[in-house]
């Protein structure tokens, strides 16, 4: 059988419906990511629904978490479990009563029947199936003369196996087949209907126009259609995403690959719009070569038909380099917004070093302006604490160095005492002046830069990294500088 998905005449309505099963992760971010996009391109609207109807793998907490890391990236929904809508409510165990009407038209039509097995005996017809190595399909052993349902048994669909050929907005044309279709179960015996059934009731009376969500689902698609086509429904668009691979492209994205709740992320300095970008682009490309987007950028080029089919990988370093450019971006008083907690860090975050508590926010701001090509998140802010206290010495830094080990503690001596001279002698105290004098050190001592100004930093600053060392020496003022020369000699 084809099946013709319709033209949409009325407002695009898309939805993310995650269970409350755990935190969020990129893959589940990346289909509520999609599904915003597609509905704000097209000025229809985007639904947040919440499939709980597995109570035993529910997590405490688990909601308000899922809400916190949609608003934490950017994703704001038009209606939903906290705000409301015209179809709530947007709880599934909420809407208990609308599945039982819709499973009693199927027992009317002769479509649906209590399944009278226990499941010990259910197990037994898989291990049969097992035995004879065949696939189980429950069909196989359909009662003849099931009971009328009284909900405490499962109710099933009565399956009428065909093949089925529809078209999937990212994979294409696809045809089923009808070995996979089967009696599967709509409410359980507990009252709670399942997704398989769910699902197809809310997209319906919510009136989701595209679903879009995991390739996992595909498998289950034959499953799908058979129900639309009993309930008499038109299918809505289907779209199904590529899993997100691991770093080595090897396999789907787990736990122990890096994909960690995504409120982790901004809590350890990334920008939401950076990792809105960087999820955006993970299977998608508008066939430019542009690395990063704002979410205006994506609302108006994202389209279905420019996801890729394959698995995208993730790659945390090139995260760590778009949340880089992204800082750089931002105006100064926002990122000193951002990284004393002021703007949308979840938990309000500071970034600060502890020891920049006293310090007034002028000179806070001096310190983020030279920081800010050097951070790649928020939190590397705390590397530059040096500006604020006299750090503790690292002699490692030079022990560990290629090129400083090398030097007699004697020649180290000779060094710094003539770079603390130097910049003694120095009247006026500017970037500019401080590198004319480290230019004449140069000549002076016959040094390389790699060698004299890594040392002058080192004991400035007790950092394995630093904004340009005029620049820097010229914040920590002259006074501080040739204090901390000078404790080295």
């Amino acid at each position: 059988m084809t099946v013709i998905l319709p033209v949409m005449n009325t407002p695009i309505r898309t939805r993310f419906a995650p269970s409350p099963t755990g935190y969020l992760h990129v893959g589940g971010i990346r289909t509520a990511l999609f599904a915003y996009l597609l509905a704000r391109q097209n000025k229809g609207q985007f639904v947040l629904r919440f499939e709980d109807t597995d109570k035993k793998r529910e997590v405490v907490g688990s909601a308000e978490h899922l809400i916190a890391s949609l608003r934490a990236i950017g994703i704001d929904y038009d209606e939903g479990p906290d705000i409301g809508g015209p179809y709530a409510p947007y709880i599934q165990s909420q809407r208990l009563d609308s599945y039982r009407q819709w499973a009693q038209k199927l027992i009317d039509k002769g479509l649906a029947y209590a399944d009278p097995y226990t499941p010990e005996q259910v197990q037994q017809f898989r291990e049969q199936a097992q035995a004879a190595k065949k696939a189980f399909l429950y069909r196989n052993h359909r009662p003849k003369q099931p009971p009328a349902w009284d909900g405490t048994q499962p109710l099933r669909f009565k399956s009428t196996p065909q093949s089925y050929t529809y078209h999937d907005a990212v994979m294409g044309e696809t045809t089923t087949s009808s070995e996979v279709i089967d009696d599967i179960i709509l409410i359980k015996s507990d009252g709670y209907p399942t997704y398989n059934f769910a699902h197809i009731i809310d997209d319906t009376e919510m009136h989701i126009t595209h679903i879009i969500r995991g390739q996992e689902f595909l498998s289950s698609m034959p499953n799908y259609l058979a129900l639309y086509e009993a309930l008499e429904l038109t299918p809505p668009v289907f779209a199904h995403m590529p899993h997100i691979m691991n770093e080595q492209g090897n396999k789907k994205l787990g736990k122990r690959d890096g994909a960690k709740d995504v409120l982790d992320y901004i809590r350890d300095g990334y920008l939401p719009e950076a990792l809105m970008s960087f999820i955006a682009t993970m299977g998608w490309n508008d066939g430019t070569t542009q690395e990063t987007y704002t979410k205006a950028e994506l609302i108006k080029r994202f389209s279905l038909e420019k996801i890729q089919r394959s698995g995208a990988r993730f790659d945390e370093k090139r995260l760590l380099w778009m949340n880089g450019q992204f800082i750089r971006e931002l105006p100064l008083d926002e990122l000193y917004t951002r990284v004393s907690g002021n703007g949308q860090s979840v938990g309000h975050e500071n970034f600060w070093p502890e020891a920049a508590a006293g310090a007034d926010e002028a000179y806070k701001k001096q310190v983020l302006a030279l920081a800010q090509d050097r951070l790649k998140t928020l939190a590397d802010l705390g590397g530059f604490g040096y500006f604020f206290t006299i750090p503790s010495k690292d002699l490692s830094l030079i022990t560990d160095n290629k090129q400083l080990k090398k030097l007699k503690p004697s020649e180290i001596a000779q060094l710094v005492q003539a770079s603390y001279d130097k910049l003694a002698a120095l009247t006026e105290w500017t970037p500019e002046t401080i590198q004319a004098a480290l230019n004449e050190l140069l000549e002076q001592t016959g040094q390389k830069p790699g060698i004299l100004f890594s040392l002058i930093r080192i004991y400035a600053t007790w950092a394995p990294f630093s904004p340009q060392l005029n620049n820097t020496l010229a914040l920590l003022g002259q006074t501080q500088t040739l204090e901390r020369l000078g404790a080295s000699l």
